[in-house]
């Protein structure tokens, strides 16, 4: 019997996106846009997007039907000094989560993206050579773990760590290393299509070759045409964003259809969330949320 997998979206489908500014709908628009266009669940946002009461959040949930699954949590595991601050943010938004969402929902870690110039100008185009040194490896590793074992200690709730352009973890590479370095007790992978795409591998190999610790899944498509001209052109990660880098579903060249194939070989149960990244202000969110729908529909959820 095929495990039951039901489709959320996100907030950085509306152009919520951390670390970058500019003009997004409230919450309440977000969360009517994504009840109106056929989803059942949300992901939190950047903290304060959404209230920060838990009685309050619940109501706006209850009232659209959408379940809380996960949220996002910007940590800084390059930084030792700054362990201690990443884990009390992450303790923070799992306790809101497993209150309002319940002991399945996730802490998603990902280490502050487009913070770091360099990385942030060569996304999409990493050597090995712009990479941690082996003694910054062992920092971020330590980091993460102590992150997700105090989560699950303090809340009871499991956490994964999410590959991302712009970021430390951008490569297949590294998001191997990463995963090799860690506990896979308390730490598993959210698993982007799109940003392991142009991170430089293929989502079905990667999906195929971390089986064991992807927990969950975001569903981005990703258009070669952009990611051709950002390479050549040189363009920072934001830049290659805002050109449409990540476009709606079905429209680049993810084999989305093999990817869910996969998923179901794999008895993959949960959440997929779409995540269409748009920079505040591009297209149209509700009508991509819409399509984006659809399209799923019509590979068979």
């Amino acid at each position: 019997m095929t495990r039951k997998i039901s489709i959320g979206n996100a907030p950085c489908s509306w152009g919520v996106i951390e670390n970058v500014e500019g003009s997004r709908g409230g919450y309440a628009q977000v969360l009517d846009e994504m009840q109106e266009t056929g989803y059942l669940g949300t992901e939190l946002g950047d903290w304060g997007f959404m209230p920060t009461d838990p009685v309050v959040l619940a109501g706006e949930l209850a009232a659209r039907n959408l379940k809380l699954l996960s949220s996002w949590v910007s940590v800084k595991l390059h930084d030792a000094d700054c362990h201690a601050a990443s884990e009390a943010d992450a303790v923070r938004t799992a306790r809101q989560l497993a209150t309002v969402g319940g002991p399945d929902c996730l802490i998603v870690l990902g280490n502050d993206p487009y913070m770091d110039p360099m990385r942030t100008f060569n996304a999409g185009r990493i050597r090995p050579d712009q990479g941690m040194s082996e003694a910054q490896w062992q920092v971020f590793a330590a980091g993460a773990n102590r992150v997700a074992r105090t989560v699950k200690r303090e809340t009871g709730l499991r956490t994964v760590f999410h590959h991302h352009i712009g970021t430390w973890v951008e490569t297949p590479a590294e998001t191997a290393r990463l995963l090799s370095m860690t506990d896979p007790d308390v730490l598993g992978l959210c698993f982007d299509t799109g940003h392991y795409r142009f991170g430089g591998g293929d989502p079905l190999t990667g999906l195929k070759r971390h089986a064991d610790r992807i927990w969950h899944v975001h569903f981005k498509d990703h258009e070669p045409a952009v990611a051709a001209r950002a390479r050549q052109e040189g363009w920072g990660g934001v830049q290659a964003v805002g050109h449409g880098l990540f476009c709606e579903l079905g429209k680049g060249d993810i084999d989305f259809p093999a990817i869910l194939a996969q998923l179901r070989a794999m008895d993959y149960s949960g959440w997929i969330v779409v995540e269409q990244d748009v920079l505040p202000g591009m297209g149209s969110p509700k009508e991509s949320a819409r399509r984006n729908r659809e399209y799923i529909r019509s590979i068979g959820l």
